[in-house]
C-alpha cells in the first residue's frame, strides 16, 4: 500500500510546483475579487441611504420613539426617498 503510494507521489511530484502556484494565485484573485464587490456593495448601499431626505424635512422628531407624525413607519427607510410630504 505505502509503495504504491510513494510512487504515486513521486510520479506526479514535477506537476505539484506549478498545481501549487497557480491555486495560490486562483485564491489570491478570489480573495481580491470577493473584496471588491463588498466594497462595491457598502458603496453602492450608502449612496442609496444618502438619499433618504427625513433628516432635513420639517416633520422629522430626531426622537426615537417617533421619528416622523407624518409617516411613522417610513421615517428613515428606503421607503421614504421619494416621500411626498417632505418638505424643508
Amino acid at each position: 500500500m505505502f509503495q504504491l503510494l510513494y510512487s504515486l507521489t513521486r510520479a506526479i511530484e514535477p506537476f505539484l510546483v506549478p498545481i501549487c502556484f497557480v491555486s495560490a494565485w486562483v485564491l489570491v484573485m478570489l480573495l481580491g475579487w470577493s473584496l471588491f464587490s463588498a466594497i462595491a456593495s457598502a458603496t453602492t448601499n450608502a449612496k442609496r441611504m444618502h438619499q433618504i431626505p427625513c433628516a432635513y424635512c420639517v416633520f422629522f422628531t430626531n426622537d426615537p420613539r417617533l421619528k416622523c407624525p407624518v409617516h411613522p413607519t417610513r421615517a428613515m427607510s428606503e421607503e421614504a426617498i421619494n416621500c411626498g410630504d417632505f418638505r424643508n
